[in-house]
C-alpha cells in the first residue's frame, strides 16, 4: 500500500493547511473532468483517499501510530496468518471498522466544469464574459452552520459527543464491547434540534448566480480556464471547490483560424483581377487597405503580418491571409458582351483551345519525377 504522505508530495509532519493545500494542487491536474484516462482516474482516487485519511485529525493519529487509519496494525497481531478471523472479530469489537472520533458537518464542495461559447473576435480580443450558473452557496439566513438563526447544535446525549457507542455482542469469546456510529446524531458527536428553514440543516443553498470571467486573448476551442474557490460551497459551511470553464468558438461566416493565423476570402470582379485596384478590407482591427496586382489569379494571397490571432502563452500575433478569389460574369449586356468579344479578337482569343502548360504543368512535373510508364 502507498504512503499517504507520499501520494501527496508532503512530509509527515505536514500541517493541516499544507496537506489541503497540496492535496487541491493534485486534484485539480488528475480530476477527471479535466483528465480523463484510466490510470489518471486510478491516480485521483489514490490522491482522494490519502487526503481523506490525513485530514482528520483521528485517522491521520491511527495512520502514523499503526499504519492503518483505523488503528490496527498492519500486517501484525492477531489479524496475520494463522489466527484466522481473530482480526475482524478484534476489529468489530475494538471499533477497527468506525469512526474513531466525531466526524465534522463540515466538508469541501465539489469542483465544477462548464462550457463558455463565445465569438471568434472575443477569442481574438479578450473579452468579460458573463456567467451564468446553477450551484451550490452557502446560506445567507445561517451562514452555513446549519442552524436556524440564534440557535446552535447540542451535544448528543445518546454517545456524549463522542459519535461512537458501545453495545454488548455475545462471541465465542464471551461478551464484548462493540463500537459503532452513534444511530442519533450519525457519527456527528452532536444534533441540530432547529435546523435552518432556508436550507433544511445543510448549509447551502442552490442558486443562480452570474460570475464575470475575463477571457484572454488567444483562446480556443478546448481551452479551459481555471477559477479556484469558484466551485460548489461545501456541506456546512465548508470551502468551496473550484470552477473550471471550457471555451467554445463560434464559427465566423468570414474568418476561418488555423491555429494562430486568420484566413478569409475575397471575391474580386474579373476587370479588378485584369486591371488590378486597391480594396478596403474590414478586419477585427478596422479597415485595412489591400492592393490588388494586375493580373491576379484566383487563389493568389496577400498576408496581412500581425493581425492574426494573439499567442495565448508568448507575445505576437499571427498574421491574416486574404485567398482573392476572381469571379467571372455570368450575365452579359449586348454592348458588353460585344466589348469582351472585341478583346478576345484583339488577343488573338475567339478560338481559344483548351491546352495543358508546358513544362511547368503539374501533371508534366509528375512523369518526370516517377517515369514515363506509358
Amino acid at each position: 500500500m502507498s504512503n499517504y504522505y507520499d501520494v501527496l508530495g508532503v512530509a509527515q509532519d505536514a500541517s493541516a493547511e499544507e496537506i489541503k493545500k497540496a492535496y487541491r494542487k493534485m486534484a485539480r491536474k488528475l480530476h477527471p473532468d479535466v483528465n480523463p484516462g484510466e490510470d489518471v482516474a486510478d491516480k485521483f482516487k489514490e490522491v482522494s483517499r490519502a487526503y481523506e485519511v490525513l485530514s482528520d485529525p483521528q485517522k491521520r493519529q491511527n495512520y502514523d501510530a499503526t499504519g492503518d487509519e483505523n488503528g490496527a496494525p498492519a500486517g501484525g497481531g492477531f489479524g496475520g496468518g494463522g489466527f484466522g478471523g481473530f482480526g475482524d472479530i478484534f476489529e468489530q469489537f475494538f471499533g477497527g471498522g468506525a469512526q474513531q472520533g466525531p466526524v465534522s458537518r463540515t466538508q469541501p464542495g465539489r469542483d465544477a466544469l462548464i462550457t463558455a461559447t463565445i465569438d471568434l473576435k472575443d477569442a481574438v480580443q479578450g473579452v468579460v464574459h458573463p456567467l451564468d450558473i446553477e450551484t451550490a452557496v452557502t446560506c445567507k439566513a445561517c451562514e452555513g452552520s446549519c442552524c436556524q438563526p440564534g440557535t446552535q447544535p447540542e451535544t448528543c446525549t445518546n454517545c456524549q459527543g463522542r459519535g461512537q457507542v458501545q453495545r454488548p455482542v455475545r462471541s465465542m469469546l464471551g461478551t464484548m464491547m462493540s463500537l459503532e456510529t452513534c444511530h442519533i446524531c450519525r457519527g456527528f458527536g452532536n444534533t441540530i434540534p432547529n435546523p435552518c428553514h432556508e436550507c433544511n440543516g445543510q448549509g447551502r443553498v442552490r442558486e443562480r448566480v452570474t460570475k464575470q470571467l475575463k477571457i484572454p486573448a488567444g483562446v480556443a476551442s478546448g481551452t479551459r480556464i481555471h477559477l479556484g474557490g469558484q466551485g460548489e460551497a461545501g456541506l456546512g459551511g465548508g470551502p468551496n471547490g473550484d470552477l473550471y470553464v471550457e471555451i467554445e468558438v463560434r464559427r465566423h461566416k468570414i474568418f476561418e483560424r488555423d491555429g494562430n493565423d486568420l484566413h478569409a476570402t475575397m471575391p474580386i470582379p474579373m476587370t479588378a483581377a485584369v486591371l488590378g485596384t486597391d480594396l478596403k478590407f474590414e478586419t477585427f482591427d478596422g479597415e485595412q487597405d489591400i492592393t490588388v496586382d494586375p493580373g491576379t489569379q484566383s487563389g493568389t494571397k496577400v498576408r496581412l503580418r500581425e493581425l492574426g490571432v494573439p499567442r495565448l502563452r508568448g507575445s505576437g500575433r499571427g498574421d491574416l491571409v486574404v485567398h482573392f478569389q476572381v469571379e467571372t460574369p455570368t450575365k452579359l449586356t449586348d454592348e458588353q458582351r460585344a466589348l469582351v468579344e472585341q478583346l478576345a479578337e484583339l488577343r488573338g482569343e475567339e478560338h481559344a483551345e483548351g491546352r495543358l502548360a508546358d513544362r511547368g504543368n503539374v501533371f508534366t512535373r509528375l512523369r518526370d519525377k516517377f517515369g514515363h510508364r506509358g
